[in-house]
């Protein structure tokens, strides 16, 4: 299954509904707004804008209301403020909230070895065993990178990635 679709999975149910509501609200609103009369000097909407504005209307706002449901989903799958996040991408405009999201939004929690709890990826140890989540420099005993082949603060080589790497930097 593609990662697209494992994201898409996250959406809660709720806001899927909720878009869907929103945006057949919004096309009958449209559909109704552009069917009155034109005022004094004004030109009538061509039957094309007629068909197309609704249609274009529904679609941007079912898009951004999933955009909004996936803030909320995942901020709260990274162990971060999900509630401020999503309240971030619907009041400030222009689905800039939602920028702001995708470039600040914390790494994904890693899985401890030891113990199986999600521990966020800021941690180093495990708080609930104790145990190094992350792989540490045996010299210098910096936490490291599993794809580093040497240490970012002492150059020291590092071996080989492998399974059990996080053991052997166990402290």
């Amino acid at each position: 299954m593609s990662k697209f679709r494992e994201n898409l999975k996250l959406i809660p149910r709720s806001a899927k509904i909720t878009a869907v509501i929103v945006a057949a609200g919004f096309a009958i609103l449209i559909i109704i707004l552009s069917h009155l009369p034109p005022s004094h000097g004004e030109t009538p909407l061509p039957l094309a804008g007629k068909i197309i504005l609704p249609l274009l209307a529904a679609a941007i706002m079912l898009v951004m209301i999933h955009f909004f449901g996936f803030v909320y989903a995942d901020a709260k799958r990274r162990g971060m403020r999900y509630v401020m996040w999503t309240l971030l991408a619907i009041f400030v405009p222009d689905a800039i909230g939602i920028i702001l999201y995708f470039i600040l939004r914390d790494p994904l929690p890693v899985t401890c070895p030891s113990c199986q709890t999600q521990v966020l990826s800021k941690f180093t140890f495990c708080p609930s065993c104790g145990a190094s989540v992350k792989p540490r420099c045996p010299r210098c005993g910096q936490p490291v990178e599993l794809a580093w082949k040497n240490c970012g603060f002492c150059g020291t080589q590092l071996p080989s990635s492998s399974a059990p790497r996080v053991a052997e930097y166990r402290t």
